[in-house]
């Protein structure tokens, strides 16, 4: 018999995922960790929430990553909090930035992702990452202080990517905080001229679009150029900002994108004119 996993959606909804082998099952310090195969290959589970899987892990990676690059005046130096699998660190890479620090609080759940899925770090170049023998850094560490001492410090970033697991109302989980409007202005704080902030921002979808709701209105006080991004094949919507003001910033992303250093597989320039544009409710919320 298959493993299952329920993934709660909203209230009174959940979906069941069968695995068909559990290659991990692991309590870390912070989380319950899943790792095995559905029929989405390989897949990741954290406190029994879908992650990512082998089949939609690049759709999901490059609707986050790609919008936002294009966005920034330039990208050389990337900061990625979140994101245990690596795969947005090595978009980065390929993209340009010449120095990612990739921060993330579970050593253990980035060690597991490395060595048991198909994509991301492998285990030797999470190796060298955490060495800092290379263009990724990898730092262990809590995202909150990490840019409490980068924001009292000299170090700018053109990008910084939040990509962590969707807000919700449990009291106790500990990367609520870095959803709120005081990690927002923190981290435009860090931010060189012209650069990005990204975020997870949560789903569309009407009955489970709460955490959208909150990031669009957050997004909008503390920057002056918000642009939106919904996937048109994941359920995952998210947003980038700016705090200067750009008058028509979706067609500089479409303009820029044929000559990008990274060409993504799963969005083009047609993807970028129609999938960001919010949904009305969002917008006229």
């Amino acid at each position: 018999m298959p493993q299952e996993i329920t993934e709660p959606l909203g209230p009174g909804l959940s979906r069941t995922w069968e695995l068909s082998e559990v290659l991990l099952d692991t309590r870390t310090q912070f989380q319950h960790v899943v790792i095995g195969r559905t029929n989405q290959g390989i897949s990741l589970f954290c406190d029994n929430d879908r992650q990512s899987t082998d089949e939609s892990q690049l759709v999901y990676h490059e609707a986050l990553l790609v919008p936002a690059m294009l966005l920034a005046e330039q990208v050389r130096r990337v900061l990625i909090i979140g994101s245990s699998e690596g795969v947005l660190s090595q978009l980065a890479v390929a993209h340009g930035a010449e120095q990612v620090d990739h921060v993330d609080i579970d050593r253990e759940a980035v060690a597991a992702c490395a060595r048991w899925l198909p994509y991301g770090y492998t285990p030797e170049e999470l190796a060298a990452a955490e060495q800092g023998a290379g263009a990724v850094r990898v730092h262990y560490r809590d995202g909150w202080e990490f840019l409490a001492e980068t924001a009292n410090g000299h170090i700018r970033y053109d990008v910084v990517v939040i990509d962590l697991p969707d807000e919700n109302a449990d009291a106790d989980a500990q990367h609520n905080r870095l959803y709120g409007k005081d990690f927002l202005t923190r981290c435009a704080g860090v931010l060189e001229p012209g650069g990005v902030l990204v975020a997870q921002a949560g789903c569309p979808t009407l009955w489970r679009n709460q955490t959208l709701r909150e990031a669009w209105r957050r997004f909008h006080e503390v920057f002056g150029t918000v642009v939106y991004y919904g996937s048109d094949e994941h359920e995952w919507a998210f947003l980038s900002g700016r705090t200067d003001r750009l008058d028509a910033p979706v067609p500089q992303l479409i303009r820029k994108l044929p000559d990008a250093a990274y060409q993504p597989s799963t969005l083009d320039a047609d993807s970028l004119r129609g999938c960001t544009v919010a949904p009305l409710s969002i917008r006229q919320g």
